[in-house]
């Protein structure tokens, strides 16, 4: 009998690496090193070797990743940063918690910014663009002449985006996970790395000394010594687990009939979710969880359908990712499934959902 499908098993993902978790976080402990440290400096370290950035700075979220990022990139209160519509709501929600104004425009076939779109709405306001490598698929890098800081909270394993920074999450189920919340912010650039150092710890720069940072006073967002602990010890298991979903995408791909659309991956893409266009999703999920296989939705209304945006954002108009978001099915797609899991779920599919 095949054992219920879950979209994420950390349970699972836990013994897979529990004595090097556990020895690494005692160690931390035992320490008394509980703040910074050098599980957090080797974090950083593989996380800025995994972005292919010269400099990672860890932080307490990824959203507070991408504030961080926004603030050092010269975003400002009053100030518009262009967004894709089909996303998660931290991408806009940390636009408005720095007093800025997301500008929310349509995406491609892929679900990811579409360049068209972010150039039509281009004005003299706008202070930054936020591409999304959605899913991991590579967002297309808008050269629009304002600074661009990806959102990579989905893309670790890919091909990491080229702006000035990025911002990245290690939430539990992201596939370079943590044991709760945690971020990076990673760049190139030695003066913006140092800057969000800064603003990420309250501007510290001597004992009892707090500098403003361009004007701004930074605040307390530092990546745990704990958390880095489980990052150090999950990290060398990571290229095997992305290999797992990438050959479960492709037994996806052979396995399922016609109707069902993965969406387009290039060769490099992580499959941090394995998302698929289908018609009647309702119904889809439905008999999918009869026979014991969970799905999401990512996600089910786009960004300028977020009562929380109402009044807080400018809207254009965005129709690719309004029918996205009635079709988009993410299907299990973790390192811990096991390939007659995948073929139940296909043959579902061929025998059930038609």
């Amino acid at each position: 009998m095949i054992p219920a499908i879950r979209m994420a098993d950390l349970q699972g993902l836990y013994r897979g690496s529990s004595e090097l978790i556990e020895r690494e976080v005692i160690e931390v402990l035992r320490s008394g090193r509980w703040v910074g440290g050098d599980r957090v400096a080797q974090a950083e370290r593989l996380a800025a070797d995994r972005f292919h950035r010269s400099h990672a700075i860890g932080v307490n979220s990824g959203t507070d990743a991408l504030m961080i990022a926004l603030q050092v990139a010269g975003v400002r209160p009053g100030g518009e940063v262009i967004v894709p519509a089909l996303s998660f709501f931290a991408t806009a929600g940390a636009v408005c918690a720095i007093g800025a104004i997301p500008v929310i425009v349509d995406v491609d076939e892929r679900g990811l910014l579409d360049l068209g779109a972010a150039t039509r709405a281009m004005s003299p306001s706008v202070q930054a663009i936020v591409p999304v490598h959605l899913f991991g698929a590579q967002a297309p890098h808008p050269d629009l002449g304002v600074p661009v800081v990806d959102d990579l909270a989905q893309a670790i394993g890919g091909r990491p985006g080229q702006g000035l920074l990025g911002a990245s999450s290690t939430y539990p189920t992201k596939t370079w996970g943590s044991a709760g919340d945690g971020g990076f912010i990673v760049t190139d650039d030695p003066t913006l790395a140092a800057k969000a150092r800064a603003l990420a710890n309250h501007g510290l720069a001597g004992a009892h000394l707090h500098h403003a940072v361009d004007g701004i006073v930074g605040r307390n967002s530092r990546l745990d010594a704990v958390q880095a602990a489980v990052l150090v010890a999950m990290a060398p298991r990571l290229d095997e687990r992305l290999a797992r979903r990438r050959a479960h995408a492709t037994r996806y791909d052979r396995g399922l009939p016609q109707w069902v659309r993965p969406l387009p991956r290039e060769p490099e893409h992580p499959v941090h979710h394995y998302v698929v266009r289908v018609s009647e999703r309702d119904r889809c999920i439905q008999i999918l969880a009869r026979h014991g296989i969970e799905t999401a939705i990512y996600y089910p209304r786009p960004l300028h359908a977020q009562p929380a945006l109402q009044g807080r954002a400018r809207l254009t108009p965005c129709p690719l990712a309004e029918t996205l978001c009635q079709e988009l099915l993410a299907l299990p797609v973790h390192a811990g499934l096991s390939e007659p899991q995948i073929d139940h779920v296909c043959r579902v599919f061929r025998s059930e959902v038609r």
